[in-house]
């Protein structure tokens, strides 16, 4: 390991431990820690990778486990012995794609199925070797993204046949050999098949990211179409309870909605989408949801600003946060938000009309990049993080592999 790879550009109250190349497979989007071991799912290359982390200092590439095709599986979820992989069509190659309905300008009912659409759920029982035991086809565009935490239902977002983008659909793992979908839930104007027609800008993507559940809330993030929150309790009929959008005026694109019950808060994440803010600023905002019919924005974190991150290149703005997972650290006070070209940032919203940055870890720039995204250097984005119970922080980018990182002095 060279000293170089655990000296961070910028560091507050946090330090690197450790780093790992991920087999040369540098490229990485969510990850899940279980049993000491990594899973790391990406975007440029196909499939997920496994890491042991029992010594966080020295990460040790395990394997790599590729999926059928031209897939996607950038997407995993673990609890206990079963893990989750999403599948769907690798979409580097579509022009636009977060521009606009998906649905509007693909047709996924007649594409070439060179790719594989559903979830794929494995045994890890042994850690480093996951074993197969089911797949899910959901027909269509495939499964984005997951949400599962243990238990009986799996929340997924996936764009079916019929769809604009896109939509919520629960699944029933009482029987993890044979899963079952249960139920769909989307926006009105996004089921085209029945004769719904949109009503919001053409240029904007309403299509669900995914949605973090807790109990029986699911609050869901829509992109461009803002965040739901949705009763659940009934897996079979869930219902929307209330629609909230701050785009207009705001920029948009919300990408994570993690519920705080304790406190009837939830932490809102928008996505940077395109170098040098060319998508405009994208915020963390805090809201209460103590009437889920009427959740009220009540503050948004400050920026990032011991450096000129508009001016560095690449996305300047979040992606994704900590999901306070019943196998990982939890805390309703303390966030975790990956923030690309940022770093890590870490926030303290113990008093939610104020929230404060209170440590940070900005890893030094790749040395190559596997992105094809033209740009004039070297530069990360730090993309994913999780954090497991003794508060390690593990964060996922798109070009430079996996670091461990730890916090100092809080």
């Amino acid at each position: 390991m060279t000293s170089d790879l655990l000296t961070p550009d910028y560091a507050r109250n946090m330090r690197i431990l450790g780093h790992s190349d991920q087999g040369g497979k540098m490229d990485g989007c969510q990850i899940m820690v279980s049993g000491g071991h990594a899973y790391v799912g990406h975007v440029f290359h196909n499939g997920f990778s496994i890491m042991d982390v029992r010594d966080p200092k020295h990460p040790r590439f395990v394997r790599h486990m590729p999926q059928p095709g031209r897939t996607w599986s950038q997407h995993v979820q673990t609890h206990g012995d079963l893990m989750i992989v999403n599948n769907m069509r690798n979409m580097l190659d579509a022009h636009e794609y977060y521009k606009g309905s998906i649905g509007n300008k693909i047709d996924v009912a007649t594409i070439e199925q060179d790719y594989s659409a559903g979830i794929r759920l494995y045994d890890i029982s042994d850690r480093a070797n996951p074993r197969e035991i089911a797949f899910l086809e959901i027909p269509g565009l495939g499964v984005h993204r997951v949400y599962w935490d243990g238990g009986d239902w799996a929340y997924l977002s996936a764009l079916p046949p019929g769809f604009t983008d896109d939509i919520f659909m629960i699944v029933d793992l009482r029987n993890p050999e044979k899963p079952e979908v249960v139920s769909k839930l989307w926006l009105p104007g996004m089921n085209k098949a029945a004769g719904e027609t949109q009503d919001w800008n053409p240029d904007l993507r309403y299509a669900l990211h995914h949605a973090i559940v807790k109990g029986d809330l699911a609050c869901g993030a829509w992109r461009d179409g803002g965040l739901t929150l949705m009763d659940v309790s009934d897996r079979h009929n869930p219902r929307i309870l209330s629609h909230d959008n701050l785009c207009p005026p705001f920029a948009g694109h919300t990408h994570n909605t993690l519920p705080l019950p304790g406190r009837g808060l939830m932490f809102v994440v928008e996505e940077a989408l395109f170098d040098h803010c060319g998508d405009g600023i994208k915020r963390n905002w805090v809201y209460d949801i103590r009437v889920p019919a009427k959740p009220i924005s009540i503050a948004s974190t400050p920026l990032p600003d011991d450096a000129d991150y508009r001016a560095k290149g690449g996305q300047f703005g979040p992606h994704n946060c900590h999901e306070n997972r019943s196998e990982a650290y939890q805390s309703e006070e303390l966030v975790f938000v990956s923030y690309q070209n940022a770093g890590v940032r870490v926030y303290d919203i113990s008093d939610p009309f104020r929230p404060e940055e209170v440590a940070a870890c900005v890893p030094p720039a790749p040395k190559t990049m596997l992105d094809p995204t033209p740009r004039e250097r070297p530069v990360i984005d730090t993309v994913d993080v999780f954090v497991d119970k003794q508060g390690l922080a593990y964060a996922t980018d798109m070009n430079a592999g996996l670091y461990i990182m730890e916090l100092e002095g809080l």
